[in-house]
């Protein structure tokens, strides 16, 4: 493979299936597919993405479902053409480059070309506003624009005539530069350089670059291989956004540097797209957020067993109970291609008893607990070690510990290590109080961490609400207990004028199908039918949590709540 600005050479010494590469006097083990980290501190993207496109190079790296393949020998040639471009118009290392587009192999691609040459790749989610994606070019001080001709018209005619190239995703062609002067000569990244700036999308509105280095990247990819080992024969089925950190970092940086392969859906994951392409791609991993498979489990397979009175009698009996999610779990897997063998969770704390239903049905779910500012896992455990509620232990190389407990031990979570972001992009201020005196990110969230290891996430700290007695109140777990009822698709708790209140998106399916409401009365309206359901989803949630915990009064959310990319409810939009 010819590269042409790259700046690299190559010794290979064969011992049987193992190959060491030597890539400008940082080593790498290869045994049979694998790479084995010899010197984790001094390694960049730039070196795991050499290795990977050099040891796997005839094997699958890219493509869209049912659509042609493209292999890592190919990856690797294309990146290059495109590292040429940029370099051919002025972008330099430490230049950013922001990435605005629906998930693709040329996404991918572009990342690649970005990070490789020392540059800092700006992802940016497609579903952010105009307003919000002129912030981020703005702020983020973008030299360079490849955006997909789809979201182009987010680009206002005066950020277009400022931004010095841009680039069309679609085609990786170049669209306009004001640049004249000779073609960049590359400078390889170091591990302290900028890779990504990702700019959060909270649910408390308030939109922060994030800065992670190649170090940290690295860091987690070797994080993420610990917990769960995969291969070149892995299938990766891509759902969420790579602009994402969860997807950037554990669903393409993860499978790519160990020579798997990635299939992205040409849409939306919507049923109509997602369930042929399960059928054809047989994928070995997806990830996802608790939001899909809450909805596969109350839409889909709940209703099955709840459809009558005596369905319903059978259904409350543990040992029925059980069985019925053997067999609707068996279905699952092979609805999602039958080689299913890691899905992994995380984004946001999963229903208690879409939980159950999963570990009952032998579902191989893991759960994992992360922020964008920690590249982003934190704690995961993996099919057949999770606990109930927990979202694992620390990931092997990290410290997890809580501070300021309460007689509870329920405190603030705090996390050292070296995946943990540099700071936020030109906010010293916020960067400051992001950490503890002592150098421990403060991740904002409470929680607590048995005597296995296993951390367990009560709600956000900005969230929690003092009861009048002065206990806490954590709104999550309420609004978990809330969604466990079978009329209920989401919910939101908040405090309004001393009262614990509750927005509820009600299962509007299942309430006009539910026999149990056409028994109340047919002469009933169907506000009266609400107000009773109201009732009960009220007595519902009050019986199984502590006094200071109840709901007063349940509001109908009429629409979904808005949410984030990973699909959690934007808290401020409601408060």
């Amino acid at each position: 493979m010819q590269f042409k600005y790259y700046r690299h050479k190559f010794s290979k010494n064969h011992t049987n299936t193992n190959t060491t590469i030597i890539i400008d006097n940082f080593y790498l083990c290869i045994e049979g597919g694998t790479i084995m980290d010899l010197s984790q501190d001094s390694l960049t993207l730039y070196d795991i993405y050499i290795s990977s496109i050099t040891q796997n190079k005839d094997n699958y790296a890219l493509s869209f479902a049912n659509e042609q393949e493209l292999s890592y020998k190919e990856l690797g040639r294309l990146t290059d053409n495109l590292s040429g471009i940029l370099l051919e118009n002025g972008i330099s290392k430490g230049d950013k480059v922001a990435i605005l587009g629906a998930n693709s192999p040329n996404w991918v691609i572009t990342y690649f070309a970005v990070v490789t040459t020392g540059s800092v790749a700006v992802p940016i989610l497609p579903d952010f506003t105009a307003f919000e994606i002129v912030n981020i070019l703005e702020h983020s001080e973008t030299k360079a624009l490849v955006v997909s001709s789809k979201l182009s018209y987010k680009i206002p005619s005066h950020i277009h005539s400022k931004i010095p190239v841009i680039l069309d995703l679609d085609t990786l062609t170049l669209v306009k530069s004001s640049y004249s002067g000779d073609t960049i000569e590359m400078e390889k990244p170091s591990p302290e350089d900028i890779a990504s700036i990702i700019y959060t999308s909270g649910t408390s509105g308030a939109s922060k670059g994030v800065m992670l280095t190649h170090a940290n990247l690295v860091a987690q990819t070797r994080m993420s291989y610990d917990l769960f080992p995969i291969n070149h024969n892995d299938v990766f089925l891509s759902i969420l956004p790579l602009s994402h950190a969860y997807e950037c970092s554990i669903g393409m940086l993860f499978p790519l540097t160990f020579g798997a392969k990635i299939v992205y859906l040409n849409g939306a994951p919507t049923p109509s797209l997602l369930m042929p392409a399960l059928k054809l791609v047989k994928p070995t991993i997806i990830l996802s957020v608790p939001l899909v498979v809450e909805k596969i489990y109350k839409l889909k397979i709940r209703p099955m067993f709840t459809k009558n009175v005596i369905s319903r009698i059978l259904y409350s009996i543990g040992i029925v109970r059980r069985a019925l999610h053997r067999i609707a779990g068996k279905k699952l897997t092979g609805t999602f291609g039958g080689k299913l063998r890691f899905f992994g969770i995380g984004g946001s704390k999963l229903d208690g008893a879409v939980e159950y239903f999963l570990r009952d049905a032998g579902f191989p779910y893991a759960i994992g607990y992360g922020l964008t500012e920690t590249s982003p896992l934190l704690a995961g455990a993996t099919p057949g070690k999770v606990k109930w509620q927990s979202t694992g232990p620390a990931l092997n190389g990290l410290k997890l510990k809580i501070i300021e407990p309460d007689n509870h031990g329920i405190g603030e979570i705090v996390a050292k290590g070296p995946n943990v972001m540099t700071g936020y992009f030109k906010d010293p201020e916020s960067t400051q109080k992001a950490f503890t005196t002592d150098g421990w990110f403060r991740t904002k969230d409470l929680g607590f961490i048995d005597k296995d290891g296993y951390l367990f996430i009560k709600g956000r700290r900005d969230n929690m609400l003092v009861g009048s007695n002065g206990e806490n109140i954590y709104p999550e777990e309420v609004e978990s207990i809330l969604n466990e009822h079978d009329l209920v698709l989401e919910s939101l708790v908040l405090e309004r004028k001393g009262k614990l209140v509750a927005r509820v998106h009600f299962n509007y399916d299942e309430i006009k199908n539910t026999e149990q409401l056409i028994s109340y009365s047919q002469n009933i309206s169907y506000k009266e039918k609400l107000d009773r359901i109201r009732s009960e989803v009220k007595e519902f949630v009050n019986d199984r949590v502590n006094k200071n915990s109840r709901i007063q009064e349940i509001i109908e959310q009429p629409a979904p709540f808005e949410k984030t990319a990973t699909q959690k409810i934007k808290r401020y939009l409601y408060n």
